[in-house]
């Protein structure tokens, strides 16, 4: 795609974080937005910040993790634009607990973000795009797509899928000579509110977890928060990123080089056939 101007881009999760840098990013391209987020307050305020600076813009409360609600999504990007373009499924949360611990009650909370809203976003817009056999596709993965630090399970589980759908969409567009675009975007540490996901927890959930974490647990999560501050990029450099890749095709978007080591570690690891290094993410905070 070599001019955005007037073409519609499609975020979920584009509230706040990377899906509100993406907005800002791309209306700067003269792109029109619609913008899907659980978070209504929030996404009223990202929809009347961008209309102020003179973007065309809707904002549809949206969760990703039930069908119907995309498929009310899509149906809204329709009646307002008649198409889309550009396509972000960005929408994501963090999950933590070791397998052991974990109830399917957690594990069905993040695949149903981070998976199911990758699965239905597709469902709902991707026909779409291969009718007009012109657009770009963008999914939010994570560095946690090529690695599997421990802790982090279904996190882990919910990227490596997104990797490999991005993979596979990417394998199948090629094989019918799609005019059609896909990216991979697999973030290190960006600055965002991913890790306090549990804001936006059922309350059937919430509720079920409501033992209040460890002293230990609360220094550590301030310990990581912290350190994310310090040492996090911003989602203004990803969105560059992603604008950039979605102009010039390109597949792979990662944001940094500091996971990389750990990358190639595993696949020396597979190619060997040797055990898995075992590490957590936060090791050395």
């Amino acid at each position: 795609m070599k001019n955005l101007e007037g073409k519609v881009a499609v975020i979920t999760g584009g509230a706040s974080g990377l899906g509100r840098a993406f907005a800002q990013r791309f209306a700067a391209q003269g792109m029109k937005l619609a913008l899907a987020d659980i978070e209504e307050p929030v996404l009223d305020a990202t929809v009347a910040e961008l209309r102020a600076s003179g973007a065309e813009v809707i904002g549809v409360p949206c969760d990703v993790s039930d069908q119907a609600s995309v498929q009310n999504f899509h149906q809204q990007v329709m009646e307002t634009y008649g198409t889309a373009h550009v396509l972000c499924l960005n929408a994501g949360v963090a999950g933590g607990g070791t397998i052991a611990e974990l109830t399917a009650a957690q594990w069905d909370w993040v695949l149903g973000v981070n998976l199911y809203g990758i699965i239905y976003g597709l469902e709902a817009f991707l026909p779409g795009l291969l009718a007009q056999d012109d657009g770009h596709v963008v999914l939010t993965a994570s560095v946690a797509g090529h690695t599997s630090y421990a802790g982090m399970a279904p996190y882990n589980a919910s990227k490596h899928a997104t990797v490999t759908i991005a993979e596979t969409l990417f394998a199948e567009l090629r094989q019918e000579d799609s005019a059609v675009g896909v990216s991979c975007l697999c973030p290190g540490f960006v600055a965002t509110n991913i890790f306090v996901s549990d804001r936006n927890q059922p309350e059937e959930l919430t509720e079920a977890l409501a033992e209040p974490p460890s002293e230990e647990d609360a220094t550590r999560r301030a310990a990581i928060m912290e350190y994310m501050q310090a040492n996090a990029l911003r989602p203004e450099t990803v969105a560059d990123l992603v604008h950039d890749a979605v102009m010039d095709k390109k597949f792979w978007i990662f944001t940094d080089e500091e996971h990389l080591a750990t990358i190639a570690t595993r696949h020396e690891e597979i190619r060997h056939q040797s055990s898995p290094t075992a590490e957590a993410i936060f090791d050395n905070i």
